[in-house]
């Protein structure tokens, strides 16, 4: 579907988000326009670290990209965030 920008988010990228949030299929998503499209660019697998998701982000060129970050709290019980 079309936003009002006129840029279309491909269903690959929809597919991949609810992948990640449902199955925890993949650490991190990031996603890029091309074309006037938005597009996977990269998936992380489940055991990479944010150190790998930052190194696959362009230093010069934006993106967009969803990161599923696990912590445990201060009574440590894990949890898990998702973060875009």
């Amino acid at each position: 579907a079309n936003a009002a920008s006129g840029i279309a988010v491909h269903d690959e990228c929809k597919l991949k988000f609810l992948e990640l949030k449902t199955k925890r299929t993949y650490r991190f998503i990031i996603f890029k326009i091309e074309e006037r499209q938005v597009i996977v660019e990269k998936v992380g697998e489940p055991a990479q670290s944010y150190d790998d998701f930052t190194a696959n982000l362009p230093a010069d060129e934006c993106r967009y990209a969803v990161y599923d970050f696990d912590f445990f709290t201060k009574e440590n019980v894990p949890k898990s965030r998702i973060f875009f």
